[in-house]
């Protein structure tokens, strides 16, 4: 029998609307509301780079205009409604979900302590007890706090004394929790000062099959539809061959089925969804026709080669690229339009002068850039710009580049 087809632009609604990026940017940005938005999303991923804004501070403003970044420095550092780990990389997570990354604590606590020795991290498990004893006498510390005199090991980011890499180590397997950051240098202090008894590990039973379980339902309903392989690497702690296990229980017993979305190539991908997932495909309302800067970090750019089968969008951040190979530039956003990704923009706030400087942009092939889509660029920047704490825009001479 054949399968179900959800055609590209379906396919494309679908994704944006879980995504929080198929309706009209608006609404209230703080308190409950922002966490009703994180919770829809299931996780920001922070980013230290500001060239405009910070890449957490851009994914909640690119769906909320009236997000600003006090906004989550208060849900997660004073309301303690999000605590910060790993994802795929490191996140501000709802604290709910916190039962479910117990599993994550013990899997990395393996996995590390093996990594790291063979990176020779040597000495960070003797330091241990000495900083679980400092925090609980002196109070949370960030790195800077602990082992001043110990010596460095040298390769580059990775400049970590052994008391550093024991507070990352405690914090990864769940002994110490991150508490927020001054500027961006992590705080931490004990979980049991932090997070609240029956949310810790031994407060409630939560198996690796129940957590593979909320694992893998909670990454479907936030992609639409999505491989195994895509369910295990959203939130990149159940196994491919878990979330293989999981998908063939959950289509045998009809949660889930296969189905079909055509790429933006004209080529077809079998996916698994729910089994509504047409009609619900089908329920998302035309995507608003404003532009919109999104962060290279963006849940929904995340997966790059996803997004490249499905927008056809090619996408790689060239921050690690010497500049010489670079093809664009060091930090270059994407940009949304409707359903579409047009273009990419590259552009730095310079806040000793209060202005937002576009250098270059570069519209994707085939798509002709118009006076009207300037227009509704400027209305975008002019958003951005307000975010960034700059007073105005100022595009380069040549500033509208050629496609490459």
């Amino acid at each position: 029998m054949a399968l179900q087809r959800l055609d590209n632009r379906a396919a494309r609604a679908l994704f944006l609307d879980r995504h929080g990026l198929a309706g009209q940017p608006s609404g209230p940005a703080r308190g409950a509301d922002l966490l009703d938005l994180i919770t829809r999303l299931g996780f920001v991923q922070l980013d230290s780079i500001n060239t405009v804004a910070r890449a957490h501070d851009l994914i909640l403003f690119s769906r909320r205009p009236a997000y600003r970044p006090p906004d989550l420095k208060r849900l997660y550092e004073r309301d303690r409604a999000l605590f910060e780990h790993w994802t795929h990389d490191a996140a501000v997570i709802p604290m709910a979900f916190y039962p479910h990354w117990h599993m994550r604590f013990e899997r990395d606590a393996e996995m590390l302590r093996a990594r790291w020795k063979n990176w020779r991290r040597d000495g960070f498990e003797g330091k241990f007890a000495a900083v679980l004893d400092h925090i609980r006498d002196h109070g949370p510390v960030s790195s800077s706090d602990v082992g001043k005199d110990e010596e460095k090991k040298s390769g580059g980011w990775w400049d970590w004394h052994p008391s550093k890499t024991a507070l990352e180590y405690l914090w990864r397997s769940g002994a110490l929790t991150v508490i927020g950051r001054e500027g961006f240098q992590k705080r931490y202090d004990l979980t049991e000062r932090v997070i609240e008894d029956h949310l810790r590990p031994g407060a409630l039973d939560h198996d690796p099959k129940t957590t593979v379980d909320w694992l893998c339902n909670a990454a479907l309903d936030r992609l639409g539809f999505a491989t195994t392989g895509e369910l295990a690497a959203f939130w990149d702690s159940a196994s491919p061959a878990e979330a293989r296990d999981w998908a063939a229980g959950a289509e045998a017993r009809g949660e889930v089925e296969a189905l079909e979305i055509t790429c933006a190539d004209g080529s077809l991908r079998k996916v698994l969804a729910r089994p509504d997932a047409l009609g619900q495909a089908s329920a998302v309302p035309p995507a608003p026709g404003r532009i919109r800067v999104l962060s290279p970090f963006d849940p929904a750019l995340r997966d790059r080669k996803r997004a490249e089968r499905l927008f056809g969008f090619h996408y790689r951040i060239e921050v690690f690229v010497p500049e010489p190979k670079r093809v664009y530039g060091y930090y270059v956003f994407p940009l949304l339009e409707g359903d579409r990704l047009i273009g990419r923009i590259d552009m730095k706030a310079h806040r000793e002068c209060g202005e937002l400087r576009v250098r270059a942009l570069w519209p994707e092939r085939g798509l002709r850039w118009s006076p009207a889509r300037t227009r509704r660029l400027e209305a975008e920047l002019d958003r951005v710009r307000r975010l960034a704490g700059v007073d105005q825009v100022i595009f380069a001479k040549d500033w509208l580049r050629d496609p490459l």
